[in-house]
Parts: C-alpha cells; sequence; structure tokens
C-alpha cells in the first residue's frame, strides 16, 4: 500500500483539563457534564494509520481500473494514428506476367514500381520494366526501359482526400481521448471523495456516541451510589439505564454505518499489483477536517469557476474535438461535390537509368501522360453526404450547448449550496454552545437537588443531536466544495481553493 498513512499520537491533554474541576467544590455531577463537554478535544486515541482524500486520489488515478482502462482509450487512439500514416507509407509493387503456349514466346512483362504518397495529395512514382515476347502488345516498351512520374488530382481531392482527412481525424481522436480520460477521472475522484467523506462523517458520529457511552456508564454508576446511599430514587437508576442503553443502540447503528461507508471506500482502493484493497477499522479517516472554521474558509470567485469550466471543462472539451473531427468530415464530404480531373505524367528512359535526361523538356520526347475527368450528372450522394455532415455538426453544437449549460448550473447550484451550508454551520455552531450551556446549568441545578435526570437527560440529548447535525453540516460543506471543483473538471488535479 503505498497511502501516504499519517499517524496520530495520543494526547493527554483531557486529564489536565479536568483535573482542576475536580478541585473545586463542585459535584460529581458536574465532573461529569463537563467531561461530556471536553469529549471532543480530549478523546484519547492509540497510535492508528491515518488514511487522507488525497491519499484516496493518489490511490485512485494510479491504481483504480477505470482510471487505467481510460488511459487505455489515449493509447488507442495513438495506434489508430499509427494505422492513419500507413496510408502515407511507401509502397513497392512488383508485377510479372508472362505466357507460353505451343512453344511459343508469347509474351513476359516484368515492372517492379515505387509509390511515395505526399500530404498533398500528389504521388510520386518510379520504376523499371523488361518487356518480350513475339506477341508483345502495342502499348508496351520492348526491352528494357525506367520511368519517373508523378499523379496529381486538379480538382477533387486536391485540397483534401480520404488519407489526409483520416490522420488528421486520428490526431483529434488522440486529443478527444485524453479529454474523454480527465472527465472519466474527474467522475471516479468525485465519487471517491464522496464515499470518503460519507465514511469520515459516519467514523465522527461514532466517536461522539462512545464518549457519550464513557460518560453515561459513569453517571450510571455514581447513581446507583447515590441509590445506595439515599440520595436518589430507584427510578433514577432504570431512567440512567435506559439513557445508556438508548446511546448504546445509537454507536452500534453507527458503528454498522461506518463499517459499511468503508465497505464502499473500499470499492475505490486498489494496490499497485492489481488487487482490490479492504479498508480495516484500523485505519481511520482524517477528521482535521471537522475542526476548520467554516466562516473563514476560502471559496472560489464564482466567475472565474464559470470561466474556467467553458474554457477547459474535459466534457466540454469532448464536443470541442468531436465537432473538429465532423469538420474534416464536411471538407472532405465536399470534395464529392467537385469533378474528378487527375493528370498522371511518366517520363521515361531506356535502360535501368531514369535521371537520365531529366534536364531537358518533358513534353519533348520519351513521356507518357494522361488526364482523367469526371463528373457525376446530378451529384445526388455528394449533395446527400455534405447535408449530412452539417446535420452532424449543427446536432453537436446543440449537444455542446446543453452540455454547457448544465455544467454552468452545477456550478450555480454547488456554489450558492456551499454559501447556504457556511450560514447553517454558523447557526448550528452557535446553537450547540448554547445548548451546552443549558447543559452546563442544568448539571449544575442537578447537583443541588434543583433538577432530574430526566432533564438532564434531555439536555445532553439535545447536545448530541446538535454536535451530530453540525458533523452532518460540515460533511455537506465539504461534499459540496468537492463537487464544485468537480462540476468545474478540475478533480484530476486535486485543485485546492
Amino acid at each position: 500500500m503505498h497511502y501516504l498513512l499519517q499517524l496520530k499520537s495520543a494526547t493527554q491533554r483531557c486529564t489536565r483539563l479536568i483535573q482542576p474541576l475536580m478541585t473545586k467544590k463542585l459535584s460529581r455531577w458536574v465532573f461529569l457534564t463537563c467531561l461530556f463537554l471536553v469529549n471532543a478535544t480530549c478523546t484519547v486515541l492509540a497510535q492508528q494509520p491515518v488514511l487522507t482524500l488525497d491519499n484516496v486520489f493518489t490511490i485512485v488515478r494510479n491504481y483504480h481500473p477505470v482510471a487505467k482502462q481510460a488511459g487505455l482509450s489515449v493509447d488507442s487512439a495513438r495506434a489508430s494514428k499509427l494505422a492513419a500514416r500507413g496510408a502515407f507509407d511507401p509502397m513497392l509493387y512488383v508485377t510479372n506476367e508472362q505466357k507460353t503456349f505451343d512453344g511459343k514466346n508469347y509474351y513476359f512483362y516484368t515492372n517492379p514500381e515505387l509509390k511515395i504518397p505526399t500530404w498533398y495529395g500528389v504521388d510520386v512514382k518510379a520504376g523499371m520494366e523488361d518487356n518480350g515476347g513475339e506477341r508483345l502488345t502495342g502499348e508496351a516498351t520492348g526491352g528494357r526501359s525506367s520511368y519517373v512520374g508523378v499523379s496529381i488530382p486538379f480538382l477533387k481531392n486536391l485540397v483534401t482526400d480520404k488519407r489526409r482527412t483520416t490522420l488528421e481525424q486520428a490526431n483529434i481522436l488522440i486529443r478527444q481521448s485524453e479529454a474523454d480520460q480527465l472527465n472519466e477521472v474527474n467522475n471516479l475522484l468525485y465519487d471517491a471523495a464522496t464515499a470518503y467523506l460519507t465514511w469520515a462523517q459516519e467514523y465522527q458520529v461514532y466517536n461522539v456516541l462512545k464518549n457519550v457511552i464513557v460518560i453515561n456508564e459513569q453517571r450510571l454508576q455514581l447513581v446507583r451510589r447515590s441509590y445506595l446511599g439515599g440520595d436518589r430514587a430507584a427510578i433514577d437508576t432504570v431512567e440512567a439505564l435506559t439513557q445508556l442503553q438508548s446511546f448504546q443502540f445509537l454507536a452500534s447503528e453507527a458503528q454498522y454505518r461506518w463499517l459499511a461507508a468503508g465497505l464502499e471506500l473500499s470499492n475505490f482502493l486498489w494496490l499497485g499489483n492489481k488487487q482490490p484493497y479492504q479498508l480495516t477499522p484500523a485505519i481511520i479517516p482524517d477528521t482535521s477536517w471537522n475542526e476548520v472554521n467554516i466562516l473563514q474558509y476560502p471559496l472560489p470567485a464564482l466567475q472565474d469557476a464559470l470561466l474556467h469550466a467553458q474554457a477547459s471543462h474535459p466534457k466540454i472539451q469532448t464536443f470541442d474535438r468531436k465537432l473538429e473531427v465532423l469538420q474534416a468530415e464536411r471538407r472532405l464530404k465536399f470534395q464529392n461535390l467537385l469533378p474528378a480531373l487527375n493528370f498522371n505524367y511518366n517520363f521515361l528512359t531506356k535502360g535501368y537509368e531514369p535521371w537520365k535526361g531529366l534536364g531537358q523538356n518533358i513534353f519533348e520526347n520519351n513521356y507518357k501522360y494522361g488526364v482523367e475527368f469526371g463528373l457525376p450528372l446530378f451529384l445526388r450522394q455528394g449533395r446527400g453526404d455534405y447535408k449530412i455532415a452539417k446535420i452532424k455538426i449543427r446536432s453537436t453544437d446543440l449537444q455542446r450547448d446543453q452540455a454547457a449549460l448544465e455544467i454552468e448550473n452545477k456550478i450555480r447550484n454547488y456554489f450558492t449550496q456551499l454559501l447556504t451550508l457556511r450560514q447553517q454551520v454558523k447557526i448550528y455552531e452557535d446553537a450547540l454552545e448554547n445548548f451546552t450551556r443549558l447543559l452546563q446549568a442544568e448539571g449544575v441545578k442537578f447537583s443541588i437537588g434543583e433538577s432530574s435526570l430526566f432533564l438532564l437527560n434531555s439536555r445532553e440529548n439535545k447536545v448530541l443531536e446538535t454536535k451530530q447535525k453540525l458533523v452532518e453540516l460540515k460533511t455537506k460543506f465539504f461534499k459540496a466544495l468537492v463537487a464544485l471543483q468537480w462540476a468545474e473538471g478540475t478533480l484530476p488535479s486535486t485543485k485546492r481553493y
């Protein structure tokens, strides 16, 4: 595992905080109340490996099968480009024919030829001929000869043709596959981050309930002693026991949710040897984010996020590359609207020395040329293919506009959600402070006999409920922050605001 696990050392600050309280003339009830109030900072943890969100991002990018599969699509696009470049490979052809019948050598033809395609649509060729026989056709040159020639399209296929368009599209598809890869990884990291934050939230809630159980176990013991001493009624022991049992049940549910969330997060954790990794309770999440001051946490500028998404969101880039591919296809289909006018020329020489005589007038002697012209009378296929190409472009352009609008609205939604959650966190932080004061005051009243255990438990339940809600709101805040980065398309770089 390359988890970059961090270790949290145990702390004894809890004891230092509570010892001064015991020196004062406060009852054991006030001591227990204070213990409950400071439990969040006084939990003593054994040294445990900590899995952070950045660790999860690193693991997912490097080892997750979906991320690797997205990388394979880029390799496939590069292989397609290599295949497309094959259309420009020089080709060597050899033609050999001969006929012998009834003891007569009718003819023999031998023609090796080297053909070199160029990017500009011009094909350069050179070859040699060795022809003979008693009945050699008049078109063929008897004996040994050689030639150098060119084939040039003057109208159709002059600007572009099938092989040039295929290579151009192959280059574009590499960039499109890279954008697809970024989009896949962006979605994958968003799902992983959501699973991680849920796991961290359930761990926080479970810890809160464990601390409350410890306090209520001690409270039950004190109530029992008070009952045996004649200071409390027997029903108070039942009240304390039911409160403890209620928290034990809630803690059991919270533990299950934490373990289940860990299994969900394990779906994103893989080892370098292509083996999945199973999270164990020995590994805990980083909970430092729960101590962050949400009001002072920096948020991105909305307009900057919108501009960045429009310029570089991988999903929009994918549509842009699709449009480039379709534009190349449109240019190719336009060639079918042009007449074919092809010119072929060969400069001929005797023997196998084609470079001799190249300085002379190429149309004076020893040459062969031809002109080919063709035009469909109605151009139905050409016009239909060209219209289809333009319709595809329009359709893809509309899809791009819709995708851009959805991305913009997602960014606005998550940004509004962040602002709302920041206000809600502030409200609940203030509420927790007030509920804590009420619990502390109730503990003092209970210690002097002016309150009941039922009221004290009610105050405690309210504090617990508010703590859980605060953990939930902070988790929602960071989930919304991750979602904003996902909507902007910046999660692959783990951008931080």
